[in-house]
């Protein structure tokens, strides 16, 4: 089992015993365990993978450049001076 070292702050840690106590777990490790796992678990299924595709096309959207700094590609990587 592989280790994770993390930083908290003091309100991550007041949760943390609060959800100790209510689930009855006595040691910090295996609440956070826990925890990952229950909001793993509450997810929606849909809401595990994001769908990328309704983004395709988006940035043809926005209006184009009127003052473009490059007029192509050949422009962009030409080494100059």
């Amino acid at each position: 089992m592989s280790q994770i070292n993390i930083n908290v702050t003091p309100e991550f840690e007041k949760n943390l015993k609060t959800y100790m106590k209510r689930k009855g777990i006595s040691q910090k490790s295996e609440a956070v365990r826990r925890a990952v796992s229950d909001a793993v678990e509450k997810t929606p299924p849909e809401k595990k993978a994001y769908d990328w595709d309704r983004l395709v096309g988006i940035g043809l959207k926005a209006p184009l450049n009127p003052n473009p700094r490059f007029t192509n590609e050949d422009d962009l990587w030409e080494k100059k001076g």
